[in-house]
């Protein structure tokens, strides 16, 4: 476990071992490293592989009075910083993130360029996502339903049917994501008042990959979000993954796995090279 301090806030993150050049990875709402640790798991690189702990997940600290998506980035930048650091890394790290962890990676990318050698994004979300449902998440928030604020987001965000959101409730995960849950209604908020510039942010001169589930191509609120990013960055490498929605991490952490590896720079240069049949 590796721990950041900024601004007397504790960031905390997850290391699995490895040698030669770290990957980061970067969870959205909802999500934690634990969350994530069956893509770390399945996730066949050499060097070690890293999961933040956002502000708002135990054990990191909270989100704090001001908190903000620029908070969320220079969080980040300090992350970039410590791991660039602790790893004798020069040449930068490579750096994934998953929905609003998408966005804050691009944008601390582009603050620290030469600390990132490569960028992965899986459904970057931005502005107006999430917007109309922002009443109904503060009212629960105010009442401390952390119920009525998991079934909000996975019915009136992500679009899943009553009866999966029924049989979500009977399982185990149901009290994972209402402990997710808590941070919520600000995070949500903090996206929507957030610009980003995204023409600005296209200019960013690294190796850049955005992935897609199949299942949200041209469906919203997913699928408006990530054209909105493929338009903005024009030399980007654009990869569908066939069957998957918006929680392939959850759904397939193996084949997210292997899509989080091609597009590692020195992954996809040695498929490259070799020979064609």
């Amino acid at each position: 476990m590796l721990e950041v301090e900024r601004d007397g806030v504790r960031i905390t993150l997850t290391r699995r071992e490895g040698s030669g050049r770290p990957l980061l990875i970067v969870p959205g709402v909802m999500a934690d490293a634990a969350v994530w640790q069956p893509v770390v798991d399945a996730l066949e690189v050499a060097g070690p592989v890293y999961v933040v702990n956002r502000r708002g997940r135990r054990p990191s600290g909270e989100l704090g009075a001001d908190y903000s998506v620029r908070t969320e980035i220079d969080d980040l930048d300090r992350v970039l910083e410590e791991i660039i650091t602790a790893e004798g890394a020069p040449g930068g790290l490579d750096l994934f993130g998953w929905s609003f962890g998408g966005l804050v990676a691009l944008e601390a990318a582009a603050r620290r360029s030469a600390a990132v050698h490569s960028l992965t994004l899986y459904e970057p979300v931005v502005r107006p996502f999430g917007r109309h449902v922002l009443p109904a998440l503060w009212e629960a928030d105010r009442a401390g339903d952390l119920d009525r604020a998991v079934e909000i987001v996975n019915r009136d965000v992500s679009g899943f049917s009553e009866e999966y959101v029924a049989e979500l409730r009977r399982s185990a995960v149901w009290d994972v994501l209402r402990r997710l849950a808590v941070p919520l209604a600000r995070e949500l908020t903090a996206l929507d008042q957030h610009h980003a510039d995204l023409r600005e942010l296209g200019t960013l001169d690294v190796p850049v990959t955005l992935l897609l589930g199949g299942e949200n191509e041209g469906v919203p609120p997913y699928g408006d979000a990530f054209a909105a990013f493929a338009s903005a960055l024009p030399r980007a490498r654009v990869v569908t993954m066939p069957g998957q929605g918006h929680l392939a991490h959850a759904h397939d952490p193996e084949s997210l796995a292997r899509h989080i590896e091609q597009a590692l720079p020195v992954r996809r240069d040695a498929e490259a090279r070799l020979p064609q049949p």
